[in-house]
């Protein structure tokens, strides 16, 4: 099937000059299944699915669900108790803070879209800082037309593995 077809596109959303790719019909629909299981096909299981705040936490608890392992949750700063650890950066359309509790285990970093790839770096670094062994990135969509940012571009992420890909 054609997930795209199940994927808005929202032109000058969240600001002027950006589409914005609305997977709220895809996650509505009886296909949400297939594309948690043509995800899961893409990665070896991991030990921890670990879900960016916030629609990472809905790929990551149904790729748990389907395939097994636990799910760690990335979130803002200050949302998470015990030790964590934290890190700034800039996004396209503001500067974030995400926490990771700290642990052991390997890992798929999970999230809904690759743009840039700064909130995907910030948490390959949280995952090392915390103890744990990516073994891949997974995202539903990536977004291949929007230029990388430069920290990626100086130190690329690993494995990146994404079902849809917007060129």
């Amino acid at each position: 099937m054609n997930f795209k077809t199940l994927i808005e596109n929202i032109d000058d959303f969240p600001v002027d000059g950006v589409s914005f790719k609305d997977i709220s019909p895809l996650l509505a629909s009886p296909q949400f299944e297939k594309v948690i299981i043509e995800m899961g096909q893409l990665v070896e299981i991991p030990d921890f699915w670990v879900g960016i705040e916030s629609r990472g936490f809905i790929f990551a608890s149904a790729l748990s669900m389907k395939f097994g392992g636990g799910v760690i949750l990335c979130r803002k700063a200050g949302k998470l108790p015990g030790t964590v650890v934290s890190e700034t950066y800039n996004t396209e359309y503001s500067k974030d803070s995400l926490s990771l509790k700290i642990g052991s285990g390997r890992v798929v970093i999970v999230d809904d879209v690759l743009a840039t790839g700064g909130t995907l770096h910030t948490v390959n670094s949280l995952c090392d800082r915390a103890g744990y062994d990516v073994q891949a990135n997974l995202v539903l969509i990536d977004l291949k037309y929007v230029p990388r940012s430069d920290v990626v571009l100086k130190d690329p992420l690993p494995k990146i593995k994404s079902l849809l890909q917007y060129e």
